[in-house]
């Protein structure tokens, strides 16, 4: 399985390092061009690459990790998706409207923009270091709550972070998870781990 970034700071940055560590190549990519991240592809090392945004967006699983201003032009012109999985670890500041319950959630407005793409939201609601971090504690894993309306990639995108660590919790749709794991919801910014039972932790 191929893995791509659009948007290379500290959540893409941290992200990649866990996929490689876990034996995955990652292309990473922002708007500045591959030039300006030599220095974190020499820090994640061989497996990982950068390239144009257009050439990361191909991958199997493509991580959204610009400024939320930022994501309409960072969507804007890409190969179409084609059921590629999108996964939105976007953040938008927590606005009136939200309190609607039929008001459309950052994640459902992203899906707008990436027509195509299974959108999956997740690590939005941890602060990068904690992203960063080992997600393996003496304790048990770090919880990572995530949410999407296409079953098959949710259960890839789980199987992908469980490996890496993480333990991976799904929060339920677009709609009804996004609005618990967004700014102001009841899961944003909660950190807690998972005891796992004896033999299971990984």
């Amino acid at each position: 399985m191929r893995f791509g970034t659009i948007g290379a700071g500290t959540v893409a940055e941290a992200v990649a390092g866990h996929l490689v560590t876990a034996g995955h190549a990652v292309t990473l990519s922002n708007s500045r061009g591959p030039g300006s991240l030599r220095d974190v592809v020499a820090r994640l090392g061989p497996s990982a690459q950068a390239a144009p945004v257009e050439e990361a967006a191909r991958a199997d699983m493509v991580f959204l990790t610009v400024p939320w201003p930022r994501v309409g032009d960072a969507l804007a012109g890409l190969p179409p998706w084609d059921g590629r999985i999108l996964v939105d670890t976007t953040n938008r500041m927590a606005e009136p409207a939200d309190a609607d319950p039929g008001a459309v959630t950052p994640s459902e407005l992203v899906a707008t923009l990436a027509p195509g793409a299974r959108v999956v939201k997740a690590f939005n609601t941890l602060y990068a270091r904690y992203i960063a971090a080992d997600p393996r504690h003496p304790e048990g894993r770090q919880l990572l709550f995530y949410a999407g309306d296409d079953a098959a990639a949710k259960a890839t995108f789980h199987d992908v972070v469980d490996r890496t660590g993480f333990a991976p919790v799904d929060a339920g749709t677009l709609r009804d998870g996004g609005r618990l794991i967004q700014v102001g919801g009841p899961l944003s910014a909660l950190h807690a781990l998972r005891q796992d039972p004896a033999g299971e932790a990984r």
